[in-house]
């Protein structure tokens, strides 16, 4: 393959897994001065083919538990446990860094409620790879009125995956693509409000 052809395919299966963000309700201006936001999770998704988290988890925990004994058990821990000890954490320090608001404000007049709607947790098997990536939508609401909502975002292939190609496992993939989630958004939020 001649190298332009192989750069134009390179390029093309990339574009697969470009992260698009759009405001498609409300008004980031509100954010205008703010210094810091609440942030809170929610994990209501589908994920790879499944349209229920719990149906994953089941095949998941049953397909490991028949290779090795008590192997799904440590992979559902680590699935659930993984959220706040890996993806929470990285998504804020990024988001923090790229929208210079702090996301540890439990006064903050506006909360960020970002919900993956759904989870790709793609594989790497040394010679054949597929990076994970996550939907999600970010609300931002009122602290004190939830219900009033400023602002609706959605995010779509938020690609997670080791530049090195060291990402066997799907916590480091999936807390790779929260960083990418909330870097991306984070920069996004700065940009329209400033």
């Amino acid at each position: 393959m001649k190298p332009t052809l192989l750069i134009l395919f390179v390029c093309a299966c990339l574009t697969n897994y470009a992260q698009k963000i759009k405001l498609v309700d409300g008004d980031l201006s509100p954010l205008k001065g703010e210094k810091e936001l609440k942030t809170e999770f929610q994990y209501e998704m589908s994920v790879g083919k499944f349209d229920k988290e719990a149906d994953y988890i089941a095949s998941k925990k049953k397909e490991l538990n028949e290779k090795e004994a008590d192997r799904g058990n440590t992979w559902e821990k680590n699935w659930k446990s993984d959220r706040q000890e890996r993806f929470e954490p990285q998504f804020r320090e990024l988001f923090s860094k790229h929208s210079e608001m702090s996301t540890v404000g439990e006064n903050a007049k506006f909360t960020l409620i970002f919900k993956t709607t759904h989870t790709e947790p793609g594989f790497n098997v040394g010679v054949m790879s597929r990076p994970a990536y996550i939907d999600a939508e970010a609300w931002i609401v009122e602290t004190k009125n939830p219900q009033k909502t400023i602002a609706k975002i959605t995010i779509s292939k938020a690609l997670g995956r080791d530049v090195f190609g060291f990402d066997y496992e799907t916590g480091a993939r999936l807390q790779e693509a929260y960083a990418k989630a909330g870097k991306e958004l984070g920069g996004f939020i700065r940009k329209k409000i400033n």
